[in-house]
């Protein structure tokens, strides 16, 4: 029987390729990568301190691509219609984002559309300072947090089988748990800001 040493081995093997490529992706896809890293803190493959100074720095070379390729589509794309159906979603998430662009850039780390809220911010021009402080805020917590949460996951599949494959679909069991838990998550803030906005 093949057990999770495997795993453990087969990173501790390519280490630093593993470092690199959790920041590559990170900056396209973080929540994945962050419960993985998490997973594999667990397992003893990787630094919980090192994973999270990786995670949050593409997590910040996200923030910075993200505002300026929104600037730069703004300035070559001003009336598309893909940014038009981009503003619209955004708005329906966050009905306050230009008057409350702090805390509606904050939030959206922790819900589904943070990517194009990101690339909106950059669009819409929002100050860069004020936008560069609720990214580097929201991250500082989510990063940790999304580790935590992997961290958790491989504690909990681990103690149900040592086993390789069953430890594996337990914890996509647990993400695909977690992300059906975000998008409902994501979809209660949603009415939420919508019978706020209507009661002022």
């Amino acid at each position: 029987m093949h057990t999770v040493n495997i795993l453990k081995h087969l990173v501790e093997n390519y280490l630093i390729f593993t470092y690199i490529v959790i920041f590559l992706i990170t900056i396209f896809e973080g929540e994945v990568v962050a419960i993985s890293a998490g997973i594999l803190v667990l397992l003893g493959a990787l630094n919980f301190w090192l994973c999270l100074i990786v995670i949050l720095s593409g997590g910040m070379v996200k923030t910075f691509i993200g505002y300026f390729l929104g600037k730069f589509l703004h300035r070559k794309f001003n009336n598309h219609k893909f940014f038009q159906y981009i503003e619209k979603r955004v708005l329906s998430v966050m009905p306050h984002f230009e008057r409350k662009p702090f805390w509606s850039i904050f939030i959206s780390k922790f819900i589904l559309i943070n990517h194009l809220v990101i690339i909106f911010s950059g669009y819409k021009n929002i100050n860069f300072k004020q936008y560069l402080r609720a990214e580097i805020s929201s991250t500082l917590f989510w990063a940790p947090i999304l580790i935590a949460l992997g961290y958790f996951f491989s504690y909990t599949a681990i103690s149900i089988s040592r086993d390789i494959w069953k430890f594996s679909f337990i914890v996509l069991i647990l993400i695909i748990s977690f992300m059906a838990l975000e998008k409902l998550i994501s979809w209660i803030y949603e009415i939420f800001e919508e019978f706020y906005d209507k009661a002022q």
